[in-house]
């Protein structure tokens, strides 16, 4: 993953020209041509050691990526590589000719007989991560192994600071196509290594990426205690990509759900959620469904309006249904959901929190009980509860008697008569519970402020630099342009 939209730097991207007009299609020439500015971006900033140049470079070739075919990617390689070399013959080996007949004949001749480029390590990653996106876009996942497998080995030879942008896309692709062929687990000691590798390095993008990566393969598995061991010990810096970040609150959240620490998986779930771009739905979704879980775990319910975000409805529906039935305290409802959805519960891998929410619906229906009747029977608790056990008002008993002990309810038990008495409601403003309340959302609010602040970042001596009003009415547009496709890669991302 790459860092946020970075300050357009003077290398500007020339206006594609015209085709001419015998050629068969314009989306051939276009194409090319942006390919080849991009290439004069990623020498300027590999010869500057402006990674700024490398970040722009990726986000221009995301806007690119529906564009790119055999015949252009072809033409590229003859451009940006040395024709002959290793590099060039294994990467040309992974695109078939059968869609050369989109490029036009006058450019592709004119893009071979080009003079070939100085092979920069940049450049030679840059076409790694170029044919392995067209692979993967093209479902041939296989051939995508095989190509991410090559360039990884060819990144574990080099160390120079403007390469990382482009490894820590590799990284994401290299797992990417693991997963998608169903081996995961083949590539985990390979990780470890390149995780330990770029911590050497200093290289805190790949770690970044790395450690997410790592925390996803343990959790595909459902080995939540190697992801925490690794969580808890892997190095501490400042996130780099807000794509990544939110990676690893959602991936903390999962973790923390399992080994019930609900109070800071909540914490993590509902920031990854809010921090999370809005077209990168799949991803909110997930951390709202998770959110929503724990919550009720919490003894929480949560409000309607989070289950009617826009493009979630739908997608929230089992979630909402089992939020009524938790509310009410139903046992017999919530059992009719959870096996009405069961499917759906078992697919986004909450069905084993399902289970657990089954003491807090007893618990929600007791506390309503409680409140409604200042004495009832066990048998009737029993009755009210459906609680379908060989001996009902032993279990009554004893789940009265754990409520009483754990504050949920304020009552007594007759044990002689079999009754529970509640004592009367006291009155909530006396008790800290508003001041701790209003603690927490003082909190909150606080560290709001204290990201917001921190994620205030400024390009060096940009306070020096002064540009025209043209230069800038362009750096806007361009601007302008970036974020409509930025918006669109970071919905494939997530």
């Amino acid at each position: 993953m790459t860092t946020d939209v970075p300050v357009l730097e003077d290398v500007e991207m020339k206006e594609p020209q015209a085709p001419p007009s015998n050629s068969a299609t314009s989306a051939g020439p276009s194409t090319l041509q942006h390919l080849k500015e991009i290439v004069a971006l990623i020498e300027t900033g590999a010869y500057a050691k402006e990674i700024r140049r490398i970040v722009r470079a990726v986000r221009l070739t995301i806007v690119l990526r529906k564009k790119l075919t055999s015949g252009v990617i072809s033409a590229f390689l003859g451009y940006a590589l040395v024709p002959g070399s290793e590099v060039h013959s294994r990467l040309s080996s992974y695109l078939s000719k059968e869609d050369n007949h989109d490029m036009d004949v006058d450019t592709a001749t004119s893009a071979a007989q080009a003079p070939a480029k100085h092979a920069l390590p940049e450049l030679e990653i840059y076409c790694y991560l170029l044919v392995l996106i067209f692979l993967i876009d093209k479902k041939r996942y296989e051939e995508a192994k095989a190509c991410s497998s090559a360039s990884i080995a060819r990144l574990k030879i080099l160390n120079r600071r403007t390469v990382d942008v482009l490894a820590a896309r590799l990284y994401f692709y290299y797992s990417y196509s693991h997963e998608l062929t169903n081996s995961l687990a083949e590539i985990r000691g390979n990780l470890l290594a390149l995780h330990r590798l770029a911590t050497l390095r200093r290289d805190e993008l790949g770690q970044e990426t790395l450690l997410n990566l790592l925390l996803r393969n343990y959790l595909h598995y459902n080995l939540y205690d190697q992801a925490e061991k690794l969580r808890s010990k892997a190095p501490r810096f400042e996130a780099h990509s807000n794509q990544q970040f939110c990676r690893y609150l959602f991936y903390h959240g999962k973790i923390m759900t399992i080994q019930l620490e609900y109070t800071d998986a909540k914490e993590s779930l509902l920031q990854a959620a809010r921090k999370a771009p809005l077209r990168a739905q799949g991803f909110r979704i997930q951390c709202n469904k998770w959110a929503i879980i724990v919550r009720l775990l919490l003894g929480e319910i949560p409000e309607r309006t989070v289950f009617m975000q826009k493009g979630m409805k739908k997608a929230l529906t089992p979630y909402f249904e089992l939020t009524n039935a938790v509310r009410i305290g139903d046992l017999e409802l919530f059992r009719a959901v959870a096996d009405k959805y069961a499917g759906t519960f078992s697919q986004d891998r909450t069905h084993n929190l399902i289970v657990r929410l089954r003491h807090n619906v007893i618990r929600t229906g007791l506390r309503n009980i409680s409140i409604s009747y200042s004495r009832i029977s066990l048998a009737d608790v029993a009755k009210k509860l459906r609680l379908d056990s060989p001996n009902p008002v032993a279990d009554a008993e004893s789940i009265v008697a754990k409520a009483i002990r754990d504050g949920a309810i304020d009552a007594t038990i007759d044990h002689a008569g079999g009754w529970m008495v509640s004592k009367e409601t006291g009155d909530v403003y006396s008790t800290n519970e508003p001041q701790a309340a209003f603690n927490s959302r003082i909190a909150f609010c606080l560290n709001v402020h204290n990201e917001a602040v921190r994620a205030l970042r400024f390009p060096p001596n940009s306070h020096k630099e002064k540009e025209s009003s043209e230069k800038r009415r362009e750096r806007q547009q361009q601007v302008e342009e970036l974020a409509k496709h930025i918006a669109e890669e970071d919905d494939e991302e997530f």
